[in-house]
């Protein structure tokens, strides 16, 4: 079958279900590795493969979705002689109709040896050995490493065509927090990809809604949903969704310009017995109609304080306290009220820093700025919530007016509570700023976000690059980590070169000789100056705060021509010392 013909016919390409789960529906198999059963049940494989030829469809997929995983892992051997059985009985099940075959690649594990553009390519060229001119690469949440498999794709079989499909969540991001529209139309640009559509994680009717107003460049459009949501009854997850259900939606999806149709996680040849149907039966099913009515009305805009002076040039003060470790508030709220008298501009909070659990960063921001009417910057780290809970906690502080967010990856769980803590990390702080910007275009009142920018690190060059892909992410501002030290001072010099966004320089003052040697030994991040610490040995502590003081003020002048504003941490709730390093800097 010639794949471009029949579609400049304007004729549907009509693909087959979802080989996985139906293998593991069958008795004794939901254990069983589907690839593997290439090799060791091939008469069920061709048997499926034959059911969903029977069913209607006019080009299947091999059975061959996990083997990027194993590729990446190094298991390349074991890879080939699944990918090469597979197309075979691929192969054999369609010249039997005349059907084509879509060799079938999974994603790519992201953060492992083999990236994942040579994890496509080598599949790319195992299949092209076997004759095979059609790909999908499916099941994606994102898009690294697809521009350069498509050129090497077409420099290796320039005949191929290739449909590249991505897994977007209902509320519009991948998992990896990744805006699904924005990863259509950026694929759709790049020459080499023919087609471009969505697949898994979502049903019919929320892909109907993802795909409005996408601009495709030309570009061919596919869509396979999964037969509805998936459901546990028993100890299987089963899916519930009804063929003809599946088959009306379908159709209203082929009305709305899809050209590629098929199913994902749960669909069965009745499903694509029912779309075939539906299809020849119904071709011009109306599309589902918008909603009508009056639109809601955006929520009046959100003043922001810290951005809008440092937008205009003026120097602010923003201070971090951590949050209690206990329910007893008031103590906390009497240091934000010293720090408010003494004319700070904003308070930073840190999120359960160490990973050591404390009162919630965001909770604690809302309530000073409802109730104190404090600007506020809570810290919002990786480490805690995966994309649900991230995505519910930052449309919360959007509806309490909290207009910006400091974001890090966050330290690990400390070893002695991984047993029974688990870490989450669903993004790094990349990926969270990349998601937040994505969500910013959902909102009436978006994010200003900030980053933390390490002075310290043993290689400085690394965290300024890092720090530049946080700016392409969305990245506005940075907070530094203290500058005790000349390397500090000197790697601050050079961020200030290499950046965009705002700078507000770290300053942590140094209440004892003990406190600069902990800082130095067991706190990351951290880099006190021995001439520095020398100058504490034998003091007391009223002599010590008083030296902090005036060590914290020297430079914080210091680093002036080089920063926006200050970011002042408080030690061991010495809010008295930070109101006399204040007064300092505003005298």
């Amino acid at each position: 079958m010639k794949i471009r013909e029949h579609l400049q016919k304007g004729l549907p390409l009509l693909l087959d279900g979802a080989m996985g789960t139906l293998y593991a529906a069958l008795p004794r198999r939901s254990e069983a590795a589907c690839e593997q059963a290439n090799l060791e049940d091939p008469e069920q494989i061709l048997a499926i493969h034959r059911a969903y030829l029977a069913a209607g469809c006019n080009a299947i997929q091999t059975n061959t979705f996990s083997l990027s995983a194993a590729i990446a892992e190094g298991r390349e051997e074991e890879a080939r002689r699944q990918l090469n059985a597979a197309c075979a009985l691929a192969q054999q099940a369609a010249a039997e109709t005349g059907a084509a075959v879509f060799a079938d690649l999974g994603p790519a594990p992201l953060g492992m040896p083999v990236k994942p553009a040579q994890c496509f390519a080598r599949q790319m060229d195992l299949f092209v050995q076997q004759g095979i001119t059609c790909f999908l690469v499916e099941t994606l949440s994102s898009d690294e490493g697809i521009k350069e498999a498509a050129e090497h794709l077409k420099a290796v079989c320039p005949e191929a065509f290739l449909l590249v499909s991505y897994a977007v969540r209902p509320e519009g991001f991948t998992r990896e927090g990744i805006g699904g529209k924005g990863l259509l139309e950026r694929t759709a640009r790049i020459p080499q990809v023919d087609a471009v559509g969505l697949n898994c994680v979502s049903g019919p009717h929320h892909m109907l809604s993802l795909l409005q107003n996408a601009q495709l460049n030309g570009k061919y459009l596919s869509v396979m949903p999964n037969a509805g949501y998936p459901t546990v009854v028993g100890r299987r997850t089963v899916y519930q969704g009804t063929p003809e259900y599946f088959a009306e939606r379908m159709v209203q999806l082929r009305t709305a310009g899809a050209a590629i149709l098929g199913g994902c996680c749960g669909t069965t040849p009745e499903h694509i017995a029912a779309l075939a149907k539906a299809l020849k039966d119904a071709p011009a099913l109306a599309a589902a109609q918008p909603r009508t009515g009056e639109a809601e009305a955006d929520p009046p805009a959100q003043p922001n304080p810290i951005w809008e002076k440092l937008a205009a040039g003026q120097r602010i003060i923003a201070v971090e306290l951590d949050p209690p470790a206990d329910d007893r508030i008031a103590p906390f709220l009497s240091d934000v009220q010293t720090l408010r008298d003494a004319q700070v501009d904003a308070i930073t909070i840190a999120d359960c820093p160490i990973a050591r659990p404390r009162a919630d960063s965001s909770l604690l921001a809302c309530k000073l700025k409802r109730e104190m009417g404090m600007a506020v910057l809570p810290h919002m780290t990786c480490r805690d919530r995966n994309l649900n809970a991230t995505k519910a906690l930052l449309l919360g502080l959007a509806m309490e007016g909290v207009r910006n967010v400091l974001i890090v990856t966050g330290d690990p769980v400390p070893t002695e509570e991984r047993a029974s803590v688990k870490s989450v990390f669903n993004f790094n702080s990349r990926k969270l700023a990349a998601y937040i910007t994505e969500l910013n275009g959902q909102l009436a009142n978006p994010f200003r976000i900030f980053a933390a920018l390490n002075l310290n690190a043993v290689n400085f060059k690394v965290q300024l690059e890092l720090a530049k892909e946080k700016e392409a992410c969305g990245v506005s501002g940075f907070l530094t980590q203290p500058v005790l030290s000349k390397e500090a001072l000197e790697n601050l010099k050079l961020a200030r070169q290499e950046l965009q966004g705002k700078i507000l320089g770290g300053v942590f003052p140094i209440v004892s000789y003990r406190n600069a040697c902990f800082l130095n030994n067991e706190i990351a991040g951290m880099r006190v100056s021995p001439e520095i610490a020398e100058r504490y040995k034998g003091l007391e502590r009223e002599e010590a705060e008083k030296l902090a003081a005036e060590i914290s003020v020297h430079i914080a002048k210091e680093i002036e021509p080089y920063t926006d504003g200050w970011y002042l941490m408080t030690p061991f709730r010495r809010v008295g010392l930070i109101r006399e390093i204040v007064k300092g800097l505003k005298g």
